[in-house]
C-alpha cells in the first residue's frame, strides 16, 4: 500500500514554522539565509515569507544586503505579536513583567503587599501591576504566575495549608487576570518554578529554605505536582528536633527561637545570627537531614539542591552530616540565585508565547 502523501497545506504549515523558528533564533534574515539555515528550497522559503508577511507575522525591516550579487531583503518577526505576562507573588510583593518572544522584558511593575498579606490586597496589587505592564508593553496574550503558596492543580487557586506563612485564604490568579489577558493563565508555586531553572538532572529534589519551607520533586525531567498539586509541601514531615524528639519540620524553628512573632514564618536574619552557634547549627542540620532522608527514601533523586535565602548558608554543615547517613546523595547550592522562581516562570512564558506565534 502506497503511503499517503502529506497535504500541500501541511507542507506549507511546516515550512512556515521552520521560517518562523529561524527568525526566532536569528532576529532578522534574508530569504537566502533562511533557506541556508533550514535546508528548504529558496522558492519554498520565498512563498512562505510572502504568506507570513501577508498574515502580519513578518515584516520587511527596510535593510538590504550590500556588496556584489543580488540584493537581499532582511525580514524579521512583526512588532505586534503580543507579549506574555509573568507574575511573581511573594513576600517581596507582586511583581509583573511583560516579555516578548525573545525573552526581553519590555515592562516591569512592582506592588508592595506589606504584612500581613490578605487575598483581597493581593488581588488588587496583582490587577494593578498587570494593568500597568499591559499599558506599557501592549496586549498580553497569556500569563504565567509564580506564587509563594500551594496551588490547587485542578483549579489553579492558591490554597492556605496549615502553618503556611504567606497568603491567608484562597485566591485565583487566573480569575483576577482574565480581564487583562487574552489567552491562558498558568499558575504554579514558586519552588516548582525555581526547580525548573536548575536542570540539575532528570531526577532531583529542590529544597527551599526561606521564610517558608518547600520542596520540588523532579522525576524524569518533569516537576511532579501530585494528585492535588501539593507535592513537596514538607513543612509537616516528621524529623528529629533539637531535643531528640520527633517533631514536624516547621516546629523545629519554634524550638530554636527563630520564628517571627506570632507567626510560623521563619525569621531569616535571626536564623543567620543563630547558626553562628555551633550547637544550634548542628541541631538545625540534623533536622534538615531528617527531611532529606525522607526525600531520598521516597523519590530516589540523583542529587538535592538546597535553595532559598538561607539554604546555601547551611549547605556545608548539612552536607557533612548527610554524608554520614546510610542513604545519601550529593547536595549543592542552586545555580540560579537571582529571583529563580520568577526566572522559571519567565522561561515558561517565553516558551508558551513562541508556541502561540508558531501556531497562529
Amino acid at each position: 500500500m502506497t503511503p499517503a502523501k502529506p497535504s500541500l497545506d501541511l507542507l506549507r504549515s511546516l515550512t512556515d514554522e521552520h521560517v518562523l523558528r529561524a527568525l526566532l533564533a536569528e532576529r532578522q534574515l534574508t530569504r537566502a539565509q533562511i533557506a541556508a539555515r533550514t535546508g528548504i528550497s529558496k522558492p519554498a522559503v520565498g512563498d512562505s515569507v510572502a504568506r507570513l508577511a501577508e498574515a502580519g507575522l513578518l515584516r520587511d525591516t527596510g535593510e538590504r544586503t550590500t556588496g556584489r550579487g543580488r540584493v537581499g531583503t532582511y525580514y524579521a518577526l512583526a512588532d505586534d505579536l503580543g507579549t506574555a505576562l509573568v507574575v511573581s507573588i511573594g513576600h517581596d510583593g507582586a511583581v509583573a513583567e511583560a516579555v516578548d518572544v525573545f525573552g526581553e522584558v519590555l515592562a516591569r511593575h512592582v506592588e508592595d503587599l506589606g504584612r500581613p498579606v490578605r487575598p483581597r490586597k493581593v488581588s488588587q496589587a496583582l490587577r494593578k501591576a498587570a494593568a500597568q505592564v499591559a499599558a506599557d508593553a501592549g496586549p498580553l496574550r497569556l500569563a504565567v504566575v509564580s506564587a509563594a503558596d500551594p496551588v490547587d492543580r485542578a483549579t489553579g487557586k492558591l490554597v492556605h495549608l496549615p502553618d503556611s506563612p504567606f497568603l491567608l485564604g484562597e485566591l485565583s490568579p487566573a480569575d483576577v487576570l482574565a480581564p487583562l489577558v487574552a489567552g491562558p493563565v498558568t499558575v504554579d508555586n514558586d519552588v516548582n518554578w525555581a526547580a525548573r531553572t536548575e536542570q540539575a538532572a532528570d531526577d532531583f529534589a529542590y529544597l527551599f529554605l526561606g521564610e517558608g519551607l518547600g520542596c520540588a520533586v523532579v522525576a524524569d525531567g518533569e516537576v511532579r505536582r501530585g494528585h492535588a498539586g501539593f507535592a513537596g509541601e514538607i513543612a509537616h514531615v516528621l524529623t528529629r528536633g533539637p531535643g531528640g524528639q520527633a517533631i514536624a519540620f516547621i516546629d523545629v524553628f519554634a524550638d530554636l527561637g527563630v520564628r517571627q512573632p506570632d507567626s510560623t514564618t521563619i525569621d531569616v536574619e535571626a536564623l543567620r545570627t543563630a547558626i553562628k552557634s555551633d550547637d544550634l547549627l548542628d541541631a538545625l542540620a540534623e533536622a534538615i537531614c531528617g527531611v532529606l532522608l525522607a526525600l531520598v527514601t521516597v523519590s530516589d533523586p540523583e542529587l538535592i539542591v538546597l535553595g532559598g535565602p538561607w539554604g546555601p548558608d547551611v549547605l556545608d554543615a548539612v552536607s557533612d552530616r548527610f554524608a554520614q547517613l546510610p542513604r545519601n546523595v550529593p547536595l549543592r547550592a542552586p545555580h540560579a540565585t537571582d529571583s529563580p522562581a520568577l526566572a522559571g516562570a519567565r522561561d515558561e512564558a517565553v516558551r508558551a508565547l513562541r508556541s502561540a506565534v508558531l501556531s497562529p
